[in-house]
């Protein structure tokens, strides 16, 4: 998707994707809170016929291009990936090639069951996964206009769900961050949490610390920032792992400022880009070495019979 292309998307879905709802509206405009700071007075103005916002407080306007620069405090290049990364039904129904008229829905979600489909369980295996992780996830079968897929569900907290498979990653129904309670018996208490961007992640951490019983909270895009933040205000034990580039870098920054108490753990994995990817080389690491104790001790096996031989 190009600038132009995702600027035809309707803002409204953009923000409603974020978690942003309109306090009143009409078929010409909708106003909202400001979606970059608090306020009480929505002072953000939605132009529906042309597409285009005016925030009144800050005298600040423009595209939706515009709008996700400043949400993210990217560059366009970075808006860009962001956007590949999400799930615009709008701008799917626009590349679909229904008949006019037709009352096909874009996307629909048909069945949703424990996770069996060897083809996940083997890409998960691929990731470092266990079943360890089994219980966390979902498989979800789902429809994009004629095509019937399946992949790896996560759900989040207004019910949406994110979805991967070895060749599909997108996201269906409402974005929202994604919580998990560990200690299921003690939620309420517990004041320690584990963030993370996305759900790949958590599930290897959850793979790495199984004995861990504190909260997990996945942002599912960098983009839920201040509904993270928002959430965070319910722990004093605050964990940060993030990913290892540029954006990954821009929101540690933002919530170690909002929250002096985070610790910032990405150091741990510090020459991968993410703790998946740190798993993974961790697995290689110990194979490589279960394969040289194995050879080694092939090894000594003959030397002690070569030996045994010559005593005789």
């Amino acid at each position: 998707m190009n600038c132009k292309q995702f600027n035809n998307i309707p803002l409204e879905e953009v923000l409603q994707n974020l978690g942003h709802l309109p306090t009143k509206q009409n078929e010409k405009e909708a106003w909202y809170l400001n979606p970059f700071s608090n306020e009480s007075q929505a002072s953000f103005k939605l132009d529906k016929r042309q597409n285009l916002w005016y925030l009144f407080s800050e005298g600040i306007g423009g595209n939706n291009t515009d709008f996700m620069m400043k949400y993210l405090n990217a560059s366009v290049k970075e808006v860009l990936v962001w956007v590949k990364e999400q799930y615009f039904s709008s701008f799917h129904q626009q590349n679909q090639n229904y008949t006019q008229g037709s009352d096909k829905t874009n996307y629909q979600i048909t069945e949703i069951k424990e996770l069996q489909n060897p083809n996940l369980i083997k890409y998960l295996q691929e990731r470092g996964l266990s079943s360890n992780v089994y219980p966390l996830i979902k498989e979800v079968h789902f429809t994009i206009g004629d095509k019937k897929l399946y992949a790896i569900g996560f759900k989040n907290e207004s019910g949406g769900w994110e979805l991967r498979n070895q060749y599909y990653k997108g996201a269906v129904l409402k974005k929202d961050i994604s919580m998990i309670y560990l200690n299921q018996n003690n939620q309420l208490k517990n004041k320690n949490v584990v963030v993370f961007e996305g759900f790949i992640d958590a599930l290897s951490f959850v793979e790495i610390k199984r004995f861990f019983k504190g909260d997990l909270l996945v942002m599912n895009s960098i983009a839920l920032l201040s509904k993270t933040k928002e959430q965070l205000k319910n722990y004093s034990k605050i964990h940060l792992f993030l990913d290892n580039d540029r954006s990954g870098e821009k929101c540690k920054i933002e919530l170690l400022s909002s929250f002096p108490q985070a610790k910032e753990c990405s150091k741990i994995y510090s020459d991968h880009k993410d703790l998946n990817e740190y798993l993974l080389h961790r697995i290689r690491n110990e194979n490589k070495n279960q394969h040289s104790e194995k050879k080694q001790q092939e090894q000594d096996k003959q030397k002690h019979f070569r030996g045994h031989k010559r005593g005789r």
